[in-house]
């Protein structure tokens, strides 16, 4: 399980409450199966015809309900271990196999395996079949696939939900199942394996919902809102920094401006109120009209003293 300094991931927890979710109906279980023996499955073709089939995943919450679906809905006794590599920070793969007898219930139910005209059973195909028109099924398949090779980013940092489907023929289910949804996936080619994923916070919030993630629903939606907040918080603080970096722009300009009309004219020629003005402004560069006309004597409006500045600015200019 992915942790990061503040405890597991977001992916971590939706798989969390995925996993603790009831097994639901009978087609449903078989839905997830199929979905978990996709993604995570793998045939082994020995002497004489025999086939036996493995799933290999690191996470040990999926592996359980795995085990629990395998038992419940097939009857099957599959035994667990784990491996440990040094490579990958000693990333532990737990491992669950069935037998061969188990192995035949389990590929003649997903519709892998056939009895032929002779009343043998040979292997048809090497992907489960999904015959899944009701809604149910599709919702559990979509949790089985993201239980099995699906990952969500940290929605403080992005929203982005995807799905790595090593099989191409899982891409074409997964796809068909969003549009069913009405939650068209893009995809893309990552080191030659397909990828189907999702941008937006309210498509992730709709497949989440759909694959039963209700509390990772409204973890996202808690933590849409707080961005949004701080996105707004952001927005008028770079809004009150431009309006104050183009007014003390402006300010200095004016100072300039009243500079350049005291050493070429001199401020006496100029009428009583512009002189004072000018003077004010020069002694204060950095002060805004509204501040610039609370410090006269009587005060002045913000629209009085953009008046008089206005005309101050009009004779620096017939100057230069």
């Amino acid at each position: 399980m992915k942790h990061t300094e503040d405890g597991p991931s977001f992916s971590a927890r939706v798989k969390e409450e995925l996993v603790r979710l009831p097994l639901g109906k009978s087609c449903c279980q078989l839905s997830e199966i199929g979905a978990l023996t996709q993604t995570s499955g793998h045939l082994s073709f020995r002497g004489r015809g025999r086939i036996f089939v493995q799933y290999r995943m690191e996470n040990i919450g999926a592996v359980r309900r795995l085990f629990q679906l395998l038992k419940v809905r097939l009857s099957l006794s599959p035994t667990l271990h784990y491996t440990q590599t040094s490579q990958l920070g000693g990333r532990r793969t737990w491992v669950l196999s069935l037998g061969e007898e188990d192995s035949r219930t389990l590929l003649t139910a997903l519709h892998m395996m056939e009895r032929d005209e002779q009343e043998g059973i040979t292997l048809k195909r090497t992907v489960p079949r999904h015959p899944m028109t009701r809604q149910c099924c599709r919702r559990a398949f979509l949790r089985g696939a993201f239980l099995g090779a699906g990952t969500m980013s940290t929605p403080e940092k992005a929203y982005h939900l995807e799905w790595k489907a090593e099989d191409p023929s899982l891409g074409d289910t997964l796809r068909k199942l969003m549009e069913k949804s009405e939650l068209p996936c893009r995809e893309y080619q990552r080191k030659g394996i397909r990828v189907l994923y999702l941008k937006g916070a309210d498509q992730i919030a709709a497949t989440l919902a759909l694959m039963g993630a209700s509390g990772s629903v409204l973890r996202l939606e808690s933590i849409r809102v707080r961005r949004q907040t701080r996105l707004r918080a952001t927005r008028a603080s770079n809004c009150d920094e431009h309006n104050s970096e183009r007014m003390l722009d402006a300010a200095q300009k004016q100072a300039e401006a009243c500079r350049n009309i005291s050493l070429r004219l001199g401020l006496f020629t100029l009428p009583p109120a512009l002189r004072e003005i000018a003077r004010k402004r020069m002694e204060n560069p950095d002060l805004s009209l509204t501040e610039l006309g609370e410090g006269m004597d009587p005060p002045l409006s913000k629209s009085a003293v953009n008046h008089r500045m206005r005309r101050l600015m009009e004779i620096a200019e017939e100057l230069t």
